[in-house]
């Protein structure tokens, strides 16, 4: 298991923006950063990063946590190895508490392991490329007949599959690695009968998930003899999967940032001369047509696609087949066909970065104008072909979930196309209702026909916040109070969470949400226990969910002051920190008083009931109790400032 010492350490550490930016284009909106969430399809921002707190929130979905349940949620890792990726990605040595079991060791080494011997293989390779005579004369001299460098060589770790048959299972087996892990990775075989490598004779093309691990590979024959496949991928494994895989991506994701676009072209040269010219911002679905999974891959780093495919007929028909699964993800997609005899590979290298840049602006097209292109070539003069022309491009635009955009394509449509627009939009709307019927087994209500926009969870939450008793309400805030502060100074050697617990212990009343009261025994159990007072990431990141989700709900907030608002007002801000011990002070009174106000209710309950009996001493004992209620009112309204109304 993982120590403390070490949990403590890449919890200060990590920063939870870098985390996340990874993987989500952030923007900075006052202390906080927002972007599209990762974890379903929006088109308004609602993922929001809060650097100073280290966790997350999505106003949409409503999922939340730290930097270790992201990449447990995202990334689809245990615990410790959230942990251990974080540790390795800011260089933090790992402690050991006790040495894991043997269920432990074996859960962890089947992925693991697959990782390690696909990382093995391509050193295998890119050693065989360079460092032997076989590789050097045969693969080396196709790269760089390809022109491509050293550096870039290096940079896509590219490599070479020996001829000899067993060459890299001999190999990977000298070194200790194991040929179940070999088979299962896709790189060895025995079918007959004696392992044998997958990849023999070829070029390798390495190919690396989001994070940058090797999890499969292409392999290029260099022999004419058309009854051997040219490309060879990787089967699928555990590790690869080719449909959520994007060649390039991960030497692409900061370009894309930057960029804030992707071209999306077919193969892997294509990535790599477009890459080596300049032109970083590419990556390729290489293997497979293009699948939603991959088009989303993209959305985290930008909302723009431009498909950069060969002009030939197979590659207009890739690229239509892309537009949709495009639209449909809310993404903006614009064509540009090479010429016919091209493909990005050749082109660049011919006219260089600044030739191809010259011609994608000069030939870039939305997908209305593609389309409606190519549709029209094929229907020229025939009636029926071009009614069939315009339901196709309708159909498209009915994917677009943005009312706004879809009403802007579908403008351009009817002028491009020469038809009625009150048409094309009844055509939209009829196509969109047929299709949202047949999802929710019922018609679509008339507002929600003109757009499928996810309703955000945001105004639900607020409606929950405000059906949420007055007692609820006010335990909640000493609860964001005791997270925000816990570990501040209160008075003389006594911290915040001391303060805290002391007023709620004297009450002898637990509190009504049992999430709060699970959260306060963590707090009480751990000075208890250890005098260590927990940090808010050990309960952001808690394993236990209702805990890890309510810390969060409750430091969260979608809404922030505007640091401009004292300017605007002409009044003075006070830092919320600074007003710590008095915000604590007065949110205790709160709850001491919603708690009364609770035994005041109980008690006019006791003494009707009291009075309906006829019981006269009971109900003078009630009264008496009522009037101490009253009287411990009075002074908490005085300590408050304010007046109670009996």
């Amino acid at each position: 298991m993982i120590s403390r010492d070490t949990i403590t350490k890449i919890m200060d550490t990590v920063r939870i923006e870098e985390v996340i930016g990874d993987f989500v284009t952030l923007k900075k909106r006052g202390v906080n950063m927002l972007g599209n969430c990762p974890f379903h399809n929006e088109k308004t921002p609602s993922f929001t990063v809060s650097p100073a707190k280290g966790i997350y929130k999505c106003f949409g979905c409503g999922v939340a946590g730290d930097s270790v349940r992201f990449m447990m949620e995202l990334e689809h890792k245990s615990y410790p190895e959230a942990l251990r990726y974080l540790a390795d990605k800011y260089k933090i040595e790992i402690e050991e508490t006790e040495a894991p079991t043997e269920k432990q060791v074996e859960e962890k080494n089947e992925r693991d392991s697959l990782f390690i011997v696909a990382a093995f293989a391509q050193r295998f390779y890119s050693e065989q490329l360079l460092e032997t005579e076989e590789g050097q004369s045969v693969g080396l001299t196709y790269f760089k007949e390809r022109g491509f460098t050293k550096e870039t060589i290096e940079r896509f770790q590219l490599g070479y599959s020996p001829e000899k048959g067993d060459a890299f299972v001999k190999a990977a087996t000298a070194e200790g690695y194991q040929l179940d892990y070999m088979q299962k990775a896709g790189l060895a075989s025995d079918k007959y009968d004696r392992p044998y490598d997958f990849f023999r004779g070829r070029v390798m093309f390495t190919i690396h998930n989001f994070l940058g691990k090797v999890v499969g590979f292409g392999g290029r024959t260099l022999l004419s003899d058309k009854k051997v496949p040219k490309y060879v991928n990787t089967p699928e494994t555990d590790i690869y999967n080719k449909s959520k895989i994007l060649y390039g991506l991960y030497q692409a994701k900061n370009a894309i940032r930057k960029e804030d676009e992707c071209i999306l072209v077919e193969g892997y040269t294509d990535v790599i001369s477009l890459s080596q010219a300049g032109v970083e911002n590419v990556v390729a679905s290489s293997g497979t047509s293009l699948t939603v999974e991959q088009v989303r891959l993209i959305k985290r780093l930008t909302p723009n696609i431009t498909i950069t495919y060969d002009g030939d007929t197979a590659g207009i028909k890739a690229a239509i087949r892309g537009i949709d699964l495009i639209l449909e993800e809310d993404m903006n997609v614009r064509v540009v066909l090479l010429p016919a005899e091209d493909d990005p590979d050749s082109y660049v290298k011919r006219e260089g970065a600044d030739g191809f840049l010259k011609y994608r602006n000069e030939h870039i097209q939305d997908f209305i104008l593609f389309k409606a292109g190519y549709l029209q070539d094929e229907s020229k003069k025939d009636p029926v072909k071009r009614a069939e022309a315009i339901k196709d491009i309708v159909d498209s635009i009915a994917l677009i979930p943005d009312a706004i955009k879809r009403s802007v394509y579908v403008k351009e449509c009817a002028q491009l196309m020469d038809i009625q627009e009150q048409i094309l939009v009844s055509e939209v709307n009829k196509i969109r209702h047929n299709k949202y019927s047949k999802q929710a087994g019922a018609p679509p209500r008339a507002e929600d026909r003109q757009v499928n926009e996810e309703v955000p969870e945001l105004a639900q939450q607020q409606e929950a916040l405000t059906r949420l008793s007055p007692l609820a309400r006010q335990e909640r805030d000493v609860m964001r109070l005791l997270l925000e502060y816990a570990n501040y100074d209160y008075q003389d050697e006594w911290k915040v969470v001391h303060a805290i617990l002391m007023e709620l212990d004297a009450d002898e009343t637990p509190m009504s949400d049992p999430v709060s009261e699970k959260i306060i025994n963590i707090y009480r159990n751990a000075i208890q226990e250890t005098s260590l007072i927990p940090e808010t990431h050990e309960l952001s990141g808690n394993q236990d969910e209702e805990v890890s989700r309510f810390v969060i709900e409750v430091l969260q907030t979608p809404y922030e002051l505007s640091p401009n608002w004292g300017k605007m007002h002409d009044i003075a801000i006070t830092d919320k920190q600074f007003m710590y011990k008095k915000d604590i002070q007065s949110s205790l009174y709160r709850l001491k008083l919603e708690r009364l106000k609770v035994l005041i209710d109980e008690n006019r309950v006791a003494m009707k009931k009291a009075q309906d009996e006829g019981d006269e001493q009971a109900l003078m004992e009630q009264i008496q109790i009522f009037q101490h209620y009253l009287d411990l009112k009075k002074m908490l309204a005085a300590a408050l400032g304010s007046v109670i109304l009996p």
